[in-house]
Formats: C-alpha cells, sequence, structure tokens
C-alpha cells in the first residue's frame, strides 16, 4: 500500500484541505513552496493512463479553487501544475502538484503554519 492510500484511509495524518467521495486534497508534507498541494483520487489509479477522465476533470476544477485560495490568502504571484507518471513518479499513485509560485522568495514554512493559515481563511 502506498503512502497515499495510507493518508487515505487515516492511516497516516495529514493537513486535509479538502475531501470528498472521489478526491482528497492536503499539503504536501515536503513542500517545494508555502501552500504545495496535493490532490489524489481516492481510488487507486497508477498514472495518466489509467485515470478516469471525468475525475481527472473534476481535480483540475479543484486545482484551479486551490490556485485561486493560494492568490487570495497566500499571496502568490504564479502557480505551477504538475502531474508525473512513469519513471518521475515517486508515489506510484495519480496525483496533481498545485506549487505556488512567489516573486520574492518566500522562507518555507511549516505545513502546520501554512493549514492553520488556510483554514483560518
Amino acid at each position: 500500500m502506498d503512502i497515499f492510500c495510507k493518508i487515505i484511509n487515516n492511516e497516516i495524518p495529514a493537513y486535509k484541505l479538502y475531501e470528498d467521495d472521489e478526491i482528497l486534497m492536503f499539503l504536501d508534507i515536503n513542500p517545494n513552496s508555502n501552500g504545495h498541494t496535493l490532490i489524489v483520487p481516492k481510488k487507486h489509479y497508477v498514472d495518466l493512463e489509467d485515470i478516469d477522465p471525468e475525475l481527472f476533470k473534476k481535480m483540475i476544477i479543484k486545482a484551479k479553487e486551490v490556485k485561486k485560495i493560494c492568490e487570495e490568502v497566500l499571496h502568490c504571484d504564479g502557480i505551477t501544475i504538475v502531474q508525473n507518471s512513469g519513471c518521475v513518479e515517486e508515489v506510484k499513485h495519480f496525483h496533481i502538484h498545485v506549487i505556488p509560485k512567489y516573486i520574492n522568495k518566500q522562507e518555507l514554512k511549516d505545513p502546520k503554519e501554512i493549514y492553520e493559515i488556510l483554514k483560518r481563511a
């Protein structure tokens, strides 16, 4: 069982930003920047080749919502959306990274601190 399945099954804690029957969004515990969010389907798909297209569409819509929140609350200047497949995919469970970008270098904060900021918004 991969780490995302364990998070989905509540075997490992996560800073959850959104959850429904199909997807889970949570802060990356080893972020590239403040607000780095992962969007993961609850059903296990390995990569882009086997993800359900409608579920992928729903995940992209959620990525747009994360972008807006990061702009409004964390004041990011841009966003990178990444989906790795094959040999570059560290966790073999389909997921999307939403990575806020900042013009002025930001001090990387603990995900718990970012979670508290986003939770208050």
